[in-house]
């Protein structure tokens, strides 16, 4: 019986010495994790979805393999409104090996036409970031790190300073001078449709006209615009329908 009780007391000896052993390697191979990130994300347009590529490459120098090693960013403008939230997994890095890989934020332009992020579409601003990394070491040790970064990138308006001018009348029309500049990724190509209101909040008459407006350009033109009554015109309200988003009314005064 005695002999037994001490071969039991090895044995929990043992275990407790193989999980402390376990314990600080895994420690110590969580802190040999190496993770390189590219300098300049790339970016492209499909659809209504710009997508900014993150290339980056982890190392493992650890003892153990690493487990469903998963990368989320969340994008967020000044005001907290949510623009983006990504994830990339990978499921094995084997102990000695590094994987290069690469981790896309996708961008919902349609998104943007909602109350929080519609602003989006008007001004330049600049981008906050929410990284954080979880891994499992030899398929049991749960790790996880977390960082922001201000500041992260800027993002350009499609319709920076858009602008309506003092309407005119020529060939029987009213003639509305029309401006912005494109200051997104993405080259904005579509139409617009202006609509004249009066003072009756009644439509007068609408115009469209189609868009061309290049990655970093300067965007104008004139809607002429033929009305059932000049008088009392109020204001436009402007509707975009495009290759990367659908958004209006944009209401305007004029006069």
């Amino acid at each position: 019986m005695r002999q037994a009780i001490r071969a039991l007391g090895w044995a929990i000896y043992i275990l407790w010495l193989v999980i402390i052993v376990f314990t600080v390697t895994a420690v110590y191979s969580a802190f040999q994790l190496g993770l390189e990130f590219g300098e300049e994300p790339q970016v492209s347009t499909s659809g209504g979805t710009v997508t900014l590529t993150l290339p980056f490459s982890v190392e493992n120098n650890g003892f153990y393999d690493i487990n469903d090693l998963n990368v989320t960013t969340i994008l967020q403008e000044s005001n907290g409104a949510l623009v983006s939230n990504s994830s990339t997994v990978l499921p094995l890095i084997s102990s000695g090996n590094k994987v290069n890989a690469t981790h896309n934020i996708s961008i919902s332009l349609e998104n943007m036409t909602s109350a929080s992020l519609s602003r989006l579409l008007f001004y330049d601003t600049d981008l906050d970031m929410d990284m954080s990394l979880a891994l499992r070491y030899a398929g049991v040790i749960p790790f996880k790190i977390s960082t922001n970064i201000k500041n992260f990138t800027r993002w350009g308006a499609p319709l920076y300073n858009l602008t309506i001018g003092n309407p005119y009348f020529a060939d029987s029309r009213v003639v509305v001078p029309t401006s912005f500049e494109n200051h997104s990724f993405f080259n904005l190509t579509g139409t617009m449709r202006l609509e004249l209101v009066n003072n009756l909040n009644q439509q007068v008459g609408a115009g469209v006209t189609e868009i061309n407006a290049p990655s970093q350009s300067v965007y104008s033109t004139s809607v002429g615009v033929t009305v059932s009554d000049p008088r009392n015109i109020r204001e436009a309200r402007l509707y975009f329908d495009t290759s990367v988003f659908s958004y209006g009314p944009v209401v305007m005064p004029i006069g």
